[in-house]
């Protein structure tokens, strides 16, 4: 699978988001990542439905919605239909029924991704692979931007690229959390095919470079080029 570059629009401008959407697109990632918090799940509150439908039109390229709530299963089919979002991302953790919850978004016409905490061994997802297609292994504690990578979670992203592989699965395998040009290049060491970084690329006034530069990372660790 050829490795891609995920923006966080978490550190954007949020009086100018439909810009900063524009802008995210011309730097040239892959696709786009809507950080939504609930303020419950995790201490902090940001994107509803109604935003990203308004920035829809502003990028061609994927939206995926990384739901950081506590019961995502009522609003679903508002991230899907209304919102737009191609790949919508829940908790393990926050999934009552979590084979129902990702069966219900690939009904909806949607990728299915699950998240997993730092504190949250593989096994808690082994079980649902199979209907996934998008893992994402959190470097991070969820909840805020700008936070230092944990390097400790690099054995879980190596078990789940292994678990991926043996089983000949098509899974995205995704990071987030503190993704720089150095730490993307020991995550994709360890296995990691997709790179999601916020406050990186919103570091530097050229965003492009800034792509780049993480593309070039990943491709000196693994050889692999990152899309497009």
């Amino acid at each position: 699978m050829t490795p891609k570059l995920v923006a966080s629009v978490l550190p954007a401008n949020f009086a100018e988001l439909g810009r900063d959407v524009a802008e995210i697109e011309r730097a040239g990632v892959d696709r786009i990542q809507w950080d939504v918090m609930d303020g419950r799940f995790v201490p902090n509150l940001t994107f509803g439905p109604d935003v990203i439908a308004a920035c829809r039109d502003r990028a061609a390229i994927d939206f995926e919605a990384h739901l950081m709530v506590e019961d995502p299963d009522p609003m679903l089919p508002r991230w899907v239909i209304e919102a737009g979002c191609e790949i919508v991302i829940v908790h393990a953790e926050a999934c009552r029924h979590l084979h129902r919850t990702l069966s219900s978004i690939r009904d909806l016409g949607a990728r299915a991704g699950v998240a997993l905490n730092p504190a949250t061994p593989l096994s808690a997802v082994l079980d649902v692979l199979d209907i996934v297609d998008l893992l994402l292994i959190m470097t991070v504690n969820p909840g805020f931007g700008g936070q230092r990578y944990l390097t400790s979670m690099e054995p879980k992203i190596a078990a789940a690229r292994a678990e991926i592989d043996r089983r000949g699965m098509n899974i995205e395998l995704e990071v987030d959390g503190g993704i720089g040009p150095r730490t993307i290049a020991t995550a994709a060491a360890a296995g990691a095919d997709v790179f999601c970084a916020g406050s990186a690329l919103f570091a530097e006034p050229n965003m492009t470079d800034r792509v780049n530069a993480l593309r070039t990372a990943v491709y000196e660790a693994s050889g692999r080029l990152v899309a497009p």
